[in-house]
């Protein structure tokens, strides 16, 4: 986000805001001299009128500052991410000096590499204030509906694992016999189980899991994160003691899969801190305006009052195009 870095902050100081027709924010002083030029006189007034509205992201920047920066004070967590972002930039822009600072001044704002830690810092508070906005009106049943739907206790399970087995550098027809192969003898596998024959021995015998086939395919217990999707959704729909009828297809090949236990899921009360992890996520994710949005209620919910109409319009101004903006690269991104 661009940012124009103008020194705004000692002028504001002398703004006494009030109120009329229109509201307009005026300089208790304004008509004094701010500058003064050959044939003519530029006052405070003139000089703020001039730059208000085209300095509005630094008035939100001040603004921002007097919200986030006592409840959220830097620490170590913050230093580092901060750091890191820095030392990413220095990597891809950092070879040449002016180039360096061409980006810093077009992307940021800034001139120099505290001004930027500056604003990154900012960056990182208010990503804060939105995660901790969003989380704290996740509803109960939000919450709850989760739970029902996604929270499982470990799992134990065994399967048999038919690889590919083609090379790197295989054609296409190399490769699409190697996959008809190996789903040929995984189903060949599953008509074994059907007629009786042991799960146990028909891993040995067949499984190119090394580290499970001496072991009759045995997982052990885990949880369904831990596991490739595709495994894991198949996993849920068996019954213990139940085998897949089907081969179940992931990155690894083929596989047969039996599962052998379930424990019972937690508490709500003991994942709810990671349900609504889970769910700010998501919905940050899912909406790539609501982070704009949110911080736009936050500040209204801060009272933030605009004595000035045409400051008041130029921030709303702002921030419809940032949202504008977010859903225009939400949209070319899928």
């Amino acid at each position: 986000m661009k940012k124009n870095f103008i020194l705004l902050v000692s002028l504001l100081v002398l703004i006494t805001l009030t109120t009329g027709c229109g509201k307009k924010a005026e300089l208790k002083d304004g008509s004094d001299v701010a500058v003064s030029v050959k044939g003519g006189k530029i006052s405070a007034t003139e000089y703020y009128e001039s730059i208000k509205e085209d300095n509005i992201s630094k008035i939100i920047e001040t603004i921002d500052h007097k919200l986030f920066d006592k409840k959220y004070k830097t620490d170590d967590d913050e230093e580092k991410e901060v750091n890191d972002q820095i030392e990413q930039i220095k990597t891809n822009y950092g070879s040449n000096e002016d180039t360096y600072k061409s980006f810093l001044r077009q992307y940021f704002g800034v001139e120099t590499e505290k001004e930027l830690k500056e604003v990154l810092s900012l960056e990182y508070k208010r990503n804060e204030a939105v995660e901790d906005y969003v989380k704290k009106h996740l509803t109960d049943k939000e919450i709850k509906d989760y739970y029902d739907d996604n929270i499982y206790g470990d799992v134990k399970a065994s399967h048999i694992l038919i690889t590919l087995n083609v090379k790197d550098d295989a054609t296409d027809e190399e490769k699409e016999e190697a996959e008809e192969k190996a789903l040929k003898e995984a189903k060949e596998v599953i008509t074994k189980l059907k007629d009786g024959e042991d799960f146990k021995k028909l891993a040995k015998k067949y499984s190119d899991d090394e580290k499970t086939a001496s072991n009759g395919g045995d997982l052990g217990y885990f949880s369904y994160d831990d596991m490739l999707k595709e495994f894991s959704d198949a996993t849920k729909e068996l019954k213990k003691d139940e085998y897949t009828k089907e081969p179940v297809k992931t990155e690894l090949g083929y596989h047969i899969i039996l599962k052998t236990g379930e424990k019972d899921k937690p508490k709500l009360s003991e994942v709810k801190k990671d349900i609504k992890e889970t769910l700010k996520e998501q919905k940050l994710a899912d909406d790539a305006t609501l982070y704009y949005k949110t911080l736009d209620k936050i500040r209204e919910e801060n009272k933030i009052k605009w004595n000035d109409d045409a400051l008041k319009k130029a921030y709303n101004d702002y921030m419809d195009n940032l949202i504008e903006a977010a859903e225009k690269s939400a949209s070319s991104t899928n």
